[in-house]
This record gives C-alpha cells, structure tokens and sequence, in this order.
C-alpha cells in the first residue's frame, strides 16, 4: 500500500501555520495586524510562526513605514503555494475514501 501520508508537509501542522498560508492562498498580501485578528493569535505567537514559515521559503516578509508607523506584511512564494497545494491535496486523499 502506498504511503497516504507521505505528502503531508510538517511545515504545516501547527494550526497557526495553516491559518497564515490560507489566508495567503486566497489574497495577494495580508499585514500583521489583519492575520492577528484572523487567527485570533498573540504577537508572538504569530511572529515566532511566519518566521517557521519564511525560514522554509514558503513567505515573504516585507518591513515597511506608512507615515511614521512600522508596517509588516506577509506574501506567499511561489514555492509555498505550491507546497501548500500539494499539502491540501494530499489531505483530501486522506479523506476521500477509495474506490471500490
């Protein structure tokens, strides 16, 4: 039997990692403030995972000021849409039930 599980990516696991590259999946960019909310998670927690995630190149962090403020936004590389596409797919073979 082939192994089902071997193209679920571990850089994924964590819940927060997977919230970071949803959201990143469907929209072009997102700053810290908005993942924040989303995910409903504290700086650090968020900080301390989309640096897990940058350090595997799968996002981009981009630093910038508006005005005299600091903004941090985040994108998706086209390396980590592709190894969270395979992920999901993977995942749904899990699920989805073999044919008979």
């Amino acid at each position: 039997m082939k192994n089902i599980i071997q193209n679920i990516n571990k850089a994924f696991d964590h819940r927060i990692r997977l919230g970071i590259m949803s959201v990143l999946m469907v929209n072009e960019s997102a700053d810290f403030s908005t993942l924040k909310e989303l995910l409903g998670v504290t700086d650090g927690n968020l900080a301390s995972h989309a640096k897990a995630l940058e350090s595997e190149n799968y996002i981009v962090v981009e630093k910038q000021f508006i005005g005299k403020k600091p903004n941090t936004s985040y994108k998706a590389t086209k390396e980590g849409r592709k190894a969270f596409q395979e992920h999901i797919e993977a995942l749904e073979k899990l699920i989805t039930p073999p044919l008979r």
